[in-house]
């Protein structure tokens, strides 16, 4: 081949010979650039499987438009010979770079995130490799990883599979349950057996490639394919410790996770391995930011400063009734905050523990899974007035419970019920509170009980943010708060409903005044509660003062990253200012810290749009509607979360399911300024901008005046230059 013209391409040299084909330098004459040129074998080119494998490959890269997959520019036959064009790559293979050793923790990492990032793409569009290796990811000499080689991957035509949401790629008929696929040493145990595979089979790869860029060494090893596929299907590897123990523990555990040999008791998505990741390598710069050497942070398990760590689950809701639920999650969630003020002891944040709600999981896989030393499980039952708790303590390493107890109390005395499982659990730790502790502890947000009844209410009702939503909300604060003057929390509570109320829905200074007040009030009683920040920050961003909006969110959450609703307006304010960058900068903390807020993904949608990151929003889409969903099968009523779930139907051109979502949303909320708006922008997705312009300026008509906003709007960016548009929202005037 070499110093051949084949099309409008002149080789030069060879760069490389794999099992099914030869890749050579080349010079695309046309364009007048260098490009690499992957030629089928000559010898195979007959085979007609092979051919569709190998056109296969180009079509699969081809629809992947991610940094860290190296691009397809085409393919394309010549007389007899079929050949694929990529991006010409300067670097070695992460082959080449493993034989000289283990990599550096930082490199690890940042190649590690990077990889499993672009599988996050080919996942959300239902392509699974099946052949990841060293071999097949490159290091450019700029330190970024790029995939290659996708010719055995499958490509999903069908829906993923309802129960999982996992693409399973069984669909394009060139491979079979039966037939084992891939290189041996990386294989799944279920691509082992010969099973189909769905996308935790890459994860299983990965984490044997994350092994081998740790170590230097495989994790399943042996002189045959047999041996090596009895150590995939039997056998444990050397735990990483011993082979390379200057590593933190915490990635051990990452890559034993995505080892499991179970695929369910795996890491579940590209997703959750990449956050893993993503979270280790903050905590580690983390770490020497603060001063403290990296040799000594590596070595230090995340047990040392906080000798215990807990996950307390979503207590079961034993009284059967759906409007107790805001109880159960209040207690549960306010359990949990009562166990941070424990210095000794690390709590998980309730994003990390909400996806085993209402799951019958063990005490073991919750540990394993999260990497919690105990896990705090129990139910609650309410008759009238009377609360009963069931609360376990259990060693998650044994699955052993270490303390257990049941209050059969007045609903009265709930704080003191919550106050005494904190402390019982320190005492089965060998914690000894100090005084601050015990007072922190002993303190209670209100006297009374049903103020406090009343203040989840408002809570669970404030997240849907609709009209008709917020007065509810509003109601209950109200409510809490007559009961209660000195009850800070509803006080903060009544604050943000207000200010948001003035901001969405009417532009009336009474809402603002009123905002301002009870804002003061919550500040006069004494408390640093992030809350009362919270509503601070919302009378700032509703009288557009972003900047202080975002100074003060950021520091409420430097020290309560769980605060209700504290990064969606985090990034509604960095929005307003224009910090696109910085919204998807702080999209995994944000996303880790949401909770049932819902609301958190909006700002970052946006963002991704407005930063013209088109591949970027399609793969957040896919995160973003399970969210949607997942919210939905709780709140079936909750019109916002159906409006928004159309968007992402209309954007994936699910059409039928996007109107019928927004016919059900606007039956829901006929009058609602948000549903409408919202509704419009369903309609730009469905490229009906007649009807998206109708759906916006009733919107207008009912309340939503921001120009700001929706012009920077990237979903309403089809309705620009429409005469009623330009009149109803305006650009800014010098």
């Amino acid at each position: 081949m070499l110093d051949r013209t084949i099309s409008h391409y002149h080789i030069t040299s060879q760069l490389g010979e794999g099992g099914m084909g030869v890749v050579y330098e080349a010079e695309d004459t046309n364009l007048g650039r260098q490009v690499a040129l992957k030629f089928l074998t000559p010898a195979l080119a007959g085979d007609v499987n092979l051919l569709q494998r190998f056109q296969r490959e180009a079509r699969a890269a081809s629809s992947l438009n991610h940094p860290n997959i190296c691009t397809i520019h085409g393919i394309e036959q010549f007389e007899s010979e079929h050949f694929i064009v990529m991006e010409l790559l300067d670097g070695e293979s992460l082959g080449d770079r493993i034989r000289r050793g283990p990599l550096d923790i930082d490199s690890l990492l940042t190649l590690g995130v990077q990889i499993v990032d672009a599988l996050e793409s080919a996942h959300s569009k239902g392509i699974v490799h099946r052949d990841l290796k060293p071999a097949n990811i490159f290091v450019t000499s700029r330190g970024q990883s790029k995939i290659l080689d996708f010719s055995l991957a499958k490509i999903d035509r069908q829906k993923p599979n309802a129960s999982s949401n996992v693409p399973t790629a069984i669909a394009d008929g060139l491979t079979s349950a039966g037939a084992t696929m891939g290189t041996v040493a990386y294989m799944s145990p279920e691509q082992a057996r010969g099973e189909i595979t769905d996308a935790r089979t890459d994860l299983f790869s990965i984490g044997t490639v994350l092994y081998q860029m740790a170590t230097g060494v495989l994790p399943f090893q042996g002189e045959t394919s047999a041996v090596v596929f009895d150590a995939i299907l039997n056998r444990d590897p050397k735990p990483l410790s011993e082979v390379n123990p200057s590593l933190p523990p915490e990635l051990s555990r990452i890559i034993a996770q995505a080892l499991e040999k179970d695929r369910d008791m795996r890491f579940q998505s590209a997703t959750d391995l990449k956050t893993g990741l993503k979270r280790l390598k903050r905590d580690l710069d983390s770490g020497r930011h603060s001063g403290e050497s990296s040799a000594i942070h590596a070595t230090r398990s995340p047990q040392a400063v906080h000798e215990h760590s807990i996950a307390v689950l979503y207590f079961e809701n034993l009284s059967g009734m759906k409007e107790d639920e805001y109880l159960r999650d209040g207690i549960t969630e306010d359990i949990t905050t009562e166990l941070s003020k424990i210095k000794r002891l690390k709590t998980f944040s309730r994003a990390m523990v909400l996806a085993y709600r209402d799951k019958p999981v063990t005490a073991g896989q919750v540990g394993t899974e999260l990497g919690a030393s105990y896990v705090l499980t129990g139910s609650l039952r309410r008759a009238g007035n009377r609360l009963r708790i069931n609360a376990q303590l259990i060693d998650a390493s044994t699955d052993f419970p270490l303390w257990s107890e049941r209050y059969d109390r007045e609903m009265e005395d709930v704080f003191a019920v919550q106050d005494e499982i904190a402390s019982k659990i320190a005492a089965a730790l060998r914690i000894t509170l100090s005084p601050q502790e015990q007072q922190a502890l002993a303190a209670k947000p209100t006297e009374n009980m049903q103020a406090y009844d009343l203040y989840l209410r408002g809570r669970n009702y404030a997240r849907r943010v609709g009209r008709q939503d917020m007065m509810f909300a509003l109601q209950m604060y109200e409510n809490a708060v007559a009961l209660d003057p000195n009850f800070a929390l509803a006080h903060a509570g009544l604050a943000t409903v207000c200010a948001e109320y003035y901001w969405h829905f009417e532009r009336n200074q009474a809402w603002l005044d009123r905002a301002i007040a009870s804002t003061r009030i919550a500040s006069a009683k004494g408390t640093e509660a992030p809350e009362v920040k919270l509503a601070e920050a919302w009378v700032d961003y509703a009288e557009s003062r972003y900047e202080m909006a975002v100074d003060t969110m950021r520091k409420a959450l430097e020290t309560h990253p769980d605060l209700e609703g504290g990064y969606y307006l985090l990034g509604r304010a960095l929005f307003e200012s224009g910090r696109y960058q910085e919204i998807v900068d702080m999209m995994e903390e944000a996303l880790s810290h949401a909770g049932e807020n819902y609301n958190t993904v909006m700002p970052i949608h946006n963002a991704l749009g407005a930063l013209g990151k088109k591949d970027a929003l399609m793969n957040f889409v896919h995160r973003e509607m399970a969210v949607y969903e997942e919210a939905l099968k709780k709140t079936p009523e909750d019109a916002r979360v159906r409006v928004l779930l159309a968007g992402n139907y209309a954007i994936l051109g699910r059409f039928d399911e996007a109107k019928r979502e927004a016919d059900m949303a606007m039956a829901l909320r006929p009058d609602d300024a948000m549903i409408l708006y919202n509704t419009a922008c369903a309609y730009c997705a469905m490229d009906n901008a007649k009807d998206a312009m109708i759906a916006l300026k009733k919107a207008w008509e009912s309340g939503y005046r921001n120009a700001a906003w929706t012009r920077q709007d990237p979903d309403l960016a089809i309705l620009h230059g429409d005469p009623e548009f330009e009149r109803l929202y305006p650009p800014p005037t010098a």
